[in-house]
């Protein structure tokens, strides 16, 4: 089997779990104890029969459950998400969707970033230098920051953050940032143009470096915190992925062929070593989805997160399911991107048998 057909396997199992997951959401938001009609409407207007069957034919629950599922499988199927019944009332979803998902992706984006480029290269750090000071004091502080909750970090950064001249003597200012703007959504107006265009659109990441790097800026505690859990895990499974392939019997029969200590780190030890991490980096892309909802409500990021939270406290639990969908299909497409990096990294990956 080549890699090629290797990763079409995998795209077609994808399609039966977003079914499955999107199957189950609609049974458990529309089928399950909480009625949506009744959400739709003020306490006086659920003892109003009119009121509660005009609100069951807008959400099309007096047709049979059958019917409904197949009509909102279909809608979601080609993207015709509808409209907001209580947040935001009367937009439409997709056009929420487009607003407030970019948002989510640059603070995942920034919190992987951070995670996999502090993590791992610390935790390869205490593999190779296994038993030391070094290692001692990175496997430590990988636990103590693997610890700290989310919730406390957010609070801590942003208090140490608005006193960081008081307290570790470096004005966060001077870096860039109001003391004002640590909470709030980054501007990502600017590559919202013509994705042909130098100057907007996705190029003008590049093309527009101040406005690009005061997005990072306004992103990157939250980042921080988001992503502090995984910088710790990927830390440690990452040191003990190195100490495994440091005893394995092709590292010493390298050795004994006189090949140089550099080649037998990058070419042997550190790609192999890559190998047990792809799984573990996203699957904490998966919490990190999960955990954009709690970060972005204490950042003030107006997230698909958000969004996700203020319709359920606001009990808009169309939209709800509709948010879920939307995170079904994130996760179906981070585990995709898990067997890319499978097929680039193992060379074994797509072979006959796989």
């Amino acid at each position: 089997m080549s890699k090629l057909a290797y990763l079409g396997k995998r795209a077609l199992l994808s399609v039966p779990v977003v079914w499955l997951g999107a199957s189950m959401t609609w049974f458990i938001i529309f089928m399950g104890p909480v009625d949506p009609a009744s959400r739709l409407l003020s306490e006086g207007q659920v003892r109003n029969p009119a009121a509660y069957e005009a609100a069951q034919t807008q959400l099309g629950l007096n047709q049979p459950p059958f019917q409904h599922y197949l009509d909102w499988m279909t809608n979601l199927l080609f993207f015709d998400l509808g409209q907001t019944w209580l947040l935001y009332q009367g937009s439409s979803v997709n056009a929420l969707i487009l607003d407030f998902l970019p948002r989510t992706l640059w603070l995942g984006f920034w919190s992987v970033l951070i995670a996999v480029c502090i993590g791992i290269p610390l935790g390869f750090f205490a593999g190779m230098r296994s038993n030391t000071s070094s290692d001692y004091l990175a496997s430590v502080g990988g636990i103590v920051w693997r610890a700290m909750p989310n919730f406390w970090l957010a609070i801590m950064l942003l208090a140490v953050l608005s006193n960081s001249q008081a307290i570790v003597g470096v004005d966060w200012q001077s870096l860039g940032v109001d003391l004002d703007a640590l909470t709030g959504s980054p501007n990502l107006g600017y590559m919202a143009g013509d994705w042909l265009s130098l100057t907007t659109g996705p190029m003008a990441f590049f093309t527009n470096p101040d406005a690009t790097l005061a997005a990072i800026k306004k992103v990157l505690p939250a980042a921080l915190v988001l992503g502090s859990a995984s910088m710790g895990n990927e830390m440690r499974i990452s040191r003990t992925a190195v100490l495994e392939v440091r005893n394995e019997d092709y590292v010493d029969f390298a050795k004994a062929k006189g090949v140089s200590d550099r080649a037998i780190v990058w070419k042997h030890v550190l790609r192999n070593a890559l190998i047990p991490l792809v799984p573990i980096i996203t699957s904490e892309a998966f919490l990190l989805i999960g955990g954009s909802v709690l970060v972005e409500t204490v950042f003030g990021i107006n997230g698909i997160g958000s969004l996700f939270y203020q319709a359920a406290v606001q009990g808009d639990l169309p939209l709800v399911g509709t948010l879920m969908y939307v995170f079904i299909l994130l996760i179906v497409g981070v585990n995709l991107v898990q067997d890319l990096l499978y097929t680039i990294i193992d060379p074994r990956v797509g072979l006959e048998g796989n």
